[in-house]
């Protein structure tokens, strides 16, 4: 997809959800250390920087009043949000996107590995491979930031993900995923990112996702 449609594409999304921009930014960062490190090309490290970038848009169909609830969702407004990655797989879809990496990670970002996900309830290896990995990026940004209904993460919230991350290994998330994002961590290349691309620092914005190479360097040789 060229980089200008993701960039506006980005861009419609944090108007509507302004807590997206860091989200985004950290998500986009670590897949493509667990990529550089899974040791995949550098063309296909590409494709999954604006799959990363794109993974929730389809939340732009989304209601304001249940993005932005202050509160957890109700049964009902969990319904509805949760037809997000549906929603998004189908806007590309309209737009002519083939890239099946964009596709599958869209579509297919909230499904569980035991088959209790959404939307398909794809179970296992039928999950497709880049949302199987970044199933666990995303679920770790969302237990160590900020949201609406949660202000406070504490210092220790990265430890803490990284231990639920693992006791769901085999059930809610693939296995060697998490092994792999769990080495990420240990080994201190996750924190720099966390650290530089928190809920308190100043987000870059959306039109220079194409330099995200940049500071993926300078964050990580920090």
């Amino acid at each position: 997809m060229d980089v200008q449609i993701v960039q506006a594409m980005v861009g419609v999304l944090e108007a509507k959800d302004l807590s997206t921009a860091a989200h985004t930014w950290r998500v986009v960062l670590y897949t493509r250390v667990l990529a550089q490190k899974a040791g995949v090309s550098g063309e296909i490290v590409h494709r999954l920087t604006h799959a990363a970038a794109l993974h929730d848009v389809g939340k732009i169909e989304i209601p304001e009043a249940i993005l932005q609830k202050p509160g957890p969702l109700t049964a009902a407004e969990y319904d509805v949000m949760k037809t997000h990655a549906a929603l998004g797989h189908e806007r590309l879809r309209r737009m002519q996107e083939d890239d099946p990496i964009l596709l599958n990670l869209v579509r297919h970002h909230h499904e569980r590995f035991d088959g209790r996900g959404y939307p398909d309830g794809l179970r296992g290896t039928d999950i497709p491979v880049v949302a199987r990995y970044f199933a666990v990026v995303d679920t770790f940004d969302a237990m160590t930031s900020q949201r609406h209904y949660r202000h406070d993460v504490g210092p220790n919230a990265a430890r803490r993900a990284i231990v639920e991350l693992q006791a769901g290994a085999g059930t809610r998330y693939d296995g060697d995923a998490v092994a792999m994002f769990s080495e990420l961590y240990q080994e201190g290349r996750v924190a720099p990112i966390l650290d530089r691309f928190g809920d308190a620092a100043e987000i870059p914005t959306h039109d220079q996702l194409d330099r995200v190479h940049d500071f993926a360097a300078r964050v990580l040789e920090a």
